[in-house]
């Protein structure tokens, strides 16, 4: 056993998120510790084995305190790790019948899998063990007694000892942690930078208005109330470790306690948290509960546009607010978050004028959104993305009484492309307004890249709005492309009066060789629209096409005028709204085909939606061209709408609808029964029709006259035929 106050320093290594080394070799100062070099996500340092015991407690910063047992260069070869570890002295660090891990890190040209690294050590222990006469120990990788730590980089092995066990950002009071946790060490860090260490000394108030689980809320409390991190962990990695000094370590622990129980009583701050979630609130109390700390922190039940100043501080207090916002990882969450950040700027500079701001984000642009200037940032990581901590300092409210600003002073002005975007959008609205009521459509296209710096389609869907990201040209660049779309999102609920929440964003990108549209998403969130006499199944999150081709809407009406005592033939029948025009436009019966599961499942839907006869209305899965090949029958009017390209993997080879529409064309002329219609559509913006089939067919194409006003502005959209046999042929 080692004499914790043996005064002899220890080489050590603390391990910490990418980032805050310096923080961490400051706080390990602090601790008593000797710093030394600093690494990418470590900081070596000398120290007594008591103050070690003391930063495992102590540290709000370091995920690992490993006990450096040998650092040797040149290490490339099993051989070499092995015959390294073996020249340790084991019986020193592991007792008789006690189990071993080993967290092997890093790689080498011969040393390619972290298993096969770990491995070699443990081979390495066992060598030394049984050439002195010791029993071999047992391996548990979940709940060893010693837990050993090996990294090797270019060549420079280190291998030590973990004194932490589990890593220390687990400070054992966090259970339920909600989406998207923020470890506890990271939040601490975050603090830290905000200043937070020296507003809790002066008794200042903190509050998050988006707490989550609350563990910036709960590191905060245990700042301010001198609390270890780490009081309330039953075991670190030390206690299996045959060097322990149990009485020099439960002295440390009573003097932690003792520190803990007067912090608490006499720490003058206040915390506040506010979340709309219920779940995360229960999360956060049991969480307080479990730390130790529920009299410091204040929960209420309110969203971001709710946030106001706490009753209990006076309109002089000043404080910290701090939040980890989400960042929008997915393109689909950006509307609401838009307005989510601009809300909270508006509110933050209504309710905490004379305050400090820190907000944590992985998306510095919608940071931006805030309305407030950072007068520092600090670059760090989350998990695998890369975030800035933003502190700000809130102006103080020239509204005067109440910390309730004025309308004016506190919404943030719109850009001028904001603003110029914005008046596209009503110019739009009211140009289509007397169309609108005249055809009382409720799904119409608004915008489509009508200002080429707003590449955008926004499609409306009732009370919904499907916005389309057209991928910006190479002569643009990101960061500009994404203040756009942010400059837009930010106009679009307000212009069309619409819940942000109900606002889908999706970026559309020109597929080539076998990139093939594939799921976005599996929400299952869908809706019935209506057009004309139809309902229909619509589903904007899912994937990338909604289920309804807004643009097809006049070819849709007049397949239903067409259709009455016809047999109806859809082919590439997608979800099948064809079908229904043309069924409730009376059509005798139909067949509509789809290699697609999902689209067919889809098209019965909207067959149940509309009360269509499934014994009149049949679908079929089968790719269309083999159909067509081996079907028997005749159809008085077909509907052919093949996609531009696809690969399909249940099909054979691939389909080009400008170098195989001839041979479509030519099999589905051949299931139209004479005085019959073919509809032939396709979206090739550039398509030219095969002149062999003018010469064979009587055509009239009828592009010009199958676009409502909504895509009057894109006449290359798509192109439609009328395709029928010639008299006596």
């Amino acid at each position: 056993m080692t004499d914790i106050h043996a005064s002899v320093p220890l080489a050590f290594l603390a391990t910490c998120p990418k980032g805050i080394e310096l923080l961490l070799a400051d706080e390990l100062a602090r601790l008593g510790a000797e710093p030394g070099k600093t690494t990418v996500a470590g900081v070596h340092f000398r120290a007594s084995l008591a103050c070690a015991y003391r930063i495992c407690l102590w540290s709000r910063l370091a995920n690992r305190v490993i006990l450096c047992l040998v650092r040797e260069e040149g290490v490339e070869h099993p051989d070499r790790v092995r015959s390294a570890t073996a020249a340790i002295d084991w019986r020193a660090h592991l007792g008789p019948g006690r189990s071993l891990a080993v967290d092997f890190h890093g790689r080498s040209e011969q040393i390619r899998h972290t298993r096969f690294g770990a491995q070699t050590v443990k081979d390495g222990v066992v060598d030394r063990l049984q050439a002195e006469g010791a029993p071999r120990p047992n391996v548990d990788t979940r709940s060893p007694d010693l837990r050993l730590y090996a990294h090797l980089h270019r060549g420079r092995l280190l291998l030590g000892v973990d004194l932490s066990g589990d890593s220390l950002h687990r400070r054992g009071y966090r259970r339920d942690v909600g989406h998207a946790p923020l470890k506890e060490n990271l939040a601490a860090a975050l603090l830290i930078r905000a200043g937070w260490p020296e507003l809790a000394r002066q008794g200042a108030p903190l509050v998050d208005p988006l707490c989550g689980a609350g563990t910036l809320l709960i590191e905060a409390a245990m700042m301010a109330a001198d609390m270890a991190p780490n009081l309330q962990r039953e075991c670190f990695g030390f206690h299996g470790w045959a060097g322990h000094d149990e009485a020099g370590w439960r002295e440390l622990k009573r003097e932690a306690e003792a520190r803990a129980s007067i912090g608490r009583k006499r720490c003058r701050s206040r915390l506040f948290g506010f979340d709309r979630s219920p779940p995360a609130l229960a999360a956060a109390k049991a969480n307080a509960m479990r730390a130790g700390i529920p009299a410091l922190i204040t929960l209420t039940g309110a969203g971001v546009s709710q946030l106001e100043r706490p009753a209990q501080l006076s309109e002089t207090t000043r404080g910290l607010v701090i939040t980890n916002p989400p960042y929008g990882e997915r393109l689909g969450e950006l509307p609401e978050l838009v307005g989510l950040y601009g809300e909270l700027g508006k509110r933050v500079k209504a309710a905490f004028p004379g305050w400090r701001l820190a907000m944590f984000t992985a998306n510095p642009d919608l940071g931006h959104r805030l309305g407030l200037r950072a007068t520092k940032h600090y670059s760090l990581k989350n998990g695998p993305l890369d975030a800035r901590l933003l502190l700000m300092e809130v102006p103080e409210d020239e509204a005067g009484a109440g910390g309730e600003a004025t309308q004016a002073s506190t919404s943030a002005p719109r850009s001028e492309g904001a603003q110029m975007f914005a008046n596209r959008l009503d110019k739009n609205r009211k140009r289509l307004k007397k169309w609108l009521k005249r055809s009382g459509e409720s799904c119409y296209r608004l915008y489509d890249a009508d200002m080429p710096e707003y590449a955008l389609a926004i499609d409306v869907y009732g009370d919904h709005v499907h916005v389309q990201e057209y991928a910006p040209p190479r002569s643009v660049e990101a960061a500009q492309a994404q203040k756009r779309l942010f400059d837009a999102l930010s106009v679009i609920p307000d212009v069309l009066d619409v819940d942000p929440a109900r606002v889908v964003v999706k970026r559309r990108e020109r597929q080539t060789g076998k990139g093939q549209y594939e799921k976005q998403a599996s929400r299952g969130e869908r809706f019935a629209v209506r057009e004309g006499h139809a309902r229909l199944w619509v589903n904007l999150h899912d994937y990338l096409d909604t289920g309804l081709f807004l643009d097809h809407r006049p070819v849709r009406r007049r397949l239903a005028e067409m259709a009455p005592g016809k047999r109806f033939l859809n082919l590439f029948c997608y979800t099948a709204s064809a079908t229904v025009q043309a069924a409730l436009g009376g059509a005798a019966d139909s067949v509509s085909v789809d290699l697609s599961n999902t689209y067919l499942d889809w098209a019965r839907d909207n067959f149940v939606l509309n009360r269509l006869d499934p014994s009149r209305h049949r679908v079929v899965r089968d790719d269309c061209q083999h159909w067509l090949e081996t079907a028997g029958g005749q159809f008085d009017l077909i509907f052919m709408d093949p996609p531009t390209f696809s690969n399909s993997k249940r099909m054979d080879g691939t389909l080009d609808v400008q170098r195989d529409h001839g041979r479509l064309v030519r099999l589905a002329m051949a299931r139209l029964a004479p005085g019959g219609t073919l509809v032939f559509s396709n979206n090739q913006r550039r398509f030219c029709l095969d002149e062999d089939l003018t010469a064979e067919f009587w055509v009239e194409e009828i592009s010009a006259k199958t676009f409502d006003p909504d895509f009057s502005r894109r006449p290359s959209l798509h192109h439609v035929f009328l395709i029928r046999h010639r008299e006596g042929a």
